[in-house]
């Protein structure tokens, strides 16, 4: 039987049967090949456990970076805190706070460079990452994220620590703008005031001075708290409004007040001129007196004629320089003379008044003298049974005065009885016996509470 033939083996059938076998590889296979036997640059192959140990740093690493943003932003929100404190409040608080702060700043700062140390130490995205190497980094960061939050709630209670200086600051601010924007407010006020009456042909220079005066205020308000300090714009803003809404008013009231001097002019006019026939009346007055009453009754009036005659002069002369300050709008000055007039005309008034007055009650008491003497009589009596209200024996330093005053009335009495009765002498005691009465009476009402008798 024949033999079957044997396929000869070329060279080379060798190699390319391992070909093959290599080209029928799997994939995953193919690619992991490389991993297991190339060299540098390509991660080593350590298994579950370096694993775990890098996740685990890699864990404690971004816990640390959480810990550290929420640090740097609270610093951040901290810092603003101070900038508002510090811009409105120079205290000793605040500079403590200050200080407090920048202390708080170091310890921030050790803090911040442990966990950037801890990051820059260790390499987790390395592919030849000792498992060692990862437990020391999770450790360091873990430490550094301790660290860190350790601070973060030193600067919390910190933070809480600052609510009363903080408030104050912030109401402080609060209150900067609404009053920088009416003291501008204000001045506009004032100026379109000024305005409306220079239309009305009234000069007003005092007041438009006093609001260029205000100008340089108004500069520094538009330049900021932030040059000029907060307290310092607040009190310029509220100074300004204040002048600027004085400045307001009064122009608003300048053509009222150029009509209320007009009316004046022509009232003390008219009065100076009654006040004149009036004096021309004294000298009978002080006649009758002379003639009919001792000297006592009358010298203290001798000189009200040629009184009367000077003061309405100088009156006179003083409403004209008035009319001439009218004229030219000079209103403090216009007001001014016009009040000296008026005094001088009220000093002229009292004078001729005093002599017929005199003589009224000269003619009063001269006739029916019992009228005025049963009067203090009464006043002297209702102040006894008030001071024996409540009591068996009156109050000496009530008594005592009350007594001094039933003697005085007595002896102005009697006085009465000579030839020349001094009447004036007569009418002024009465009065001071009454005068003293009512002092008694007011004493005893307020030591008793006000209780009446």
């Amino acid at each position: 039987m024949p033999r079957m033939r044997r396929a000869r083996r070329t060279p080379g059938a060798s190699a390319l049967r391992d070909t093959l076998a290599l080209v029928t590889l799997p994939l995953v296979a193919a690619l992991a090949l490389p991993a297991a036997f190339a060299g540098g640059g390509t991660r080593r192959w350590f298994g579950g456990r370096a694993e775990n140990q890098r996740a685990e740093a890699q864990a404690a690493k971004d816990a640390a970076a959480a810990a550290f943003y929420e640090l740097d932003t609270a610093q951040r929100d901290l810092r603003i805190s101070i900038e508002t404190i510090t811009a409105v409040d120079s205290s000793p608080a605040a500079r403590r706070a200050v200080a407090d702060f920048e202390a708080l700043g170091r310890r921030i700062d050790e803090a911040s460079h442990q966990y950037i140390s801890a990051v820059d130490a260790h390499d987790l995205d390395r592919d030849d990452l000792e498992a060692s190497a990862a437990s020391q980094a999770r450790t360091r960061l873990t430490a550094a994220k301790d660290e860190l939050g350790e601070v973060k709630r030193e600067l919390d209670r910190f933070t809480d620590g600052l609510g009363p200086l903080l408030g104050k600051a912030e109401t402080q601010l609060a209150r900067l703008a609404p009053s920088v924007e009416r003291a501008r407010q204000a001045l506009l006020a004032a100026s379109n005031a000024l305005d409306s009456v220079r239309g009305s042909g009234l000069r007003a220079d005092d007041l438009a001075a006093r609001l260029a005066a205000l100008s340089p205020e108004l500069t520094k308000l538009n330049q900021g708290a932030g040059q000029h300090g907060v307290p310092q714009t607040l009190e310029r803003a509220e100074r300004v409004t204040r002048e600027a809404e004085a400045v307001r008013v009064e122009a608003e009231r300048l053509p009222e007040r150029a009509a209320e001097i007009d009316h004046r002019l022509v009232s003390l006019r008219t009065r100076a001129q009654a006040l004149t026939t009036r004096s021309g009346q004294v000298e009978p007055v002080l006649s009758e007196l002379r003639r009919r009453f001792t000297a006592a009754c009358w010298q203290d009036l001798q000189h009200v004629p040629e009184l009367a005659a000077e003061n309405v002069q100088q009156a006179e002369a003083k409403l004209a320089e008035a009319r001439a300050a009218r004229e030219e709008q000079r209103w403090p000055d216009a007001t001014a003379l016009l009040s000296t007039a008026r005094a001088l005309l009220n000093t002229t008034d009292e004078a001729v008044s005093a002599a017929g007055d005199r003589l009224r009650q000269l003619n009063a008491v001269q006739k029916d003298p019992e009228q005025e003497i049963d009067r203090t009589r009464f006043a002297i009596r209702d102040a006894q049974r008030l001071a024996m209200a409540g009591r068996n024996t009156p109050d000496p330093r009530h008594a005592r005065p009350l007594d001094e005053a039933v003697a005085r009335l007595e002896r102005a009495v009697t006085a009465l009885e000579g030839r020349h009765p001094d009447y004036w002498h007569f009418l002024t005691e009465t009065e001071e016996v009454r005068a003293t009465v009512g002092r008694v009476v007011t004493q005893i009402r307020e030591e008793r509470g006000g209780g009446a008798g």
